[in-house]
């Protein structure tokens, strides 16, 4: 399988990071936002079906993110990755409809396994 994928987060480096961690032919094509503004941009512009999504940016945050595709209804499978590592910011998010929450940085396997577990990949 092959996905559109979006990776949204504040860090140029983390979004180059987060692409370099994709696997192997997981993606048909990547997309890039800075901010969750931007991501609900995207993702109304194009069919994205997989979005790696921070927590902390300006603008909208994650959370804002995730409301916001729950509040749409949206199709596109969430794996959060964020330095916020709180238990409670974990909860929360995967109530909100992620996949999995990813600690910082991504690690390749980690994120495969995750796509693994849900049949992604």
């Amino acid at each position: 399988m092959s996905f559109n994928v979006l990776i949204c987060d504040d860090s140029s480096l983390a979004r180059k990071m987060a692409r370099r961690s994709l696997p192997r032919g997981l993606a048909k094509e990547v997309f890039q936002a800075s901010n969750g503004q931007e991501a609900l941009a995207v993702i109304s512009q194009h069919p994205v079906e997989l979005l790696i999504l921070d927590l902390t940016m300006p603008i909208l945050d994650g959370v804002g993110v995730l409301e916001e595709i729950r509040a749409q209804m949206l199709e596109v499978f969430v794996v959060v990755v964020s330095g916020d590592i709180q238990p409670q910011m974990r909860e929360k998010v995967l109530k909100l409809g992620a996949l999995d929450f990813i600690p910082k940085p991504v690690d390749t396997r980690q994120l495969s396994d995750t796509l693994h577990r849900f049949g992604l990949y």
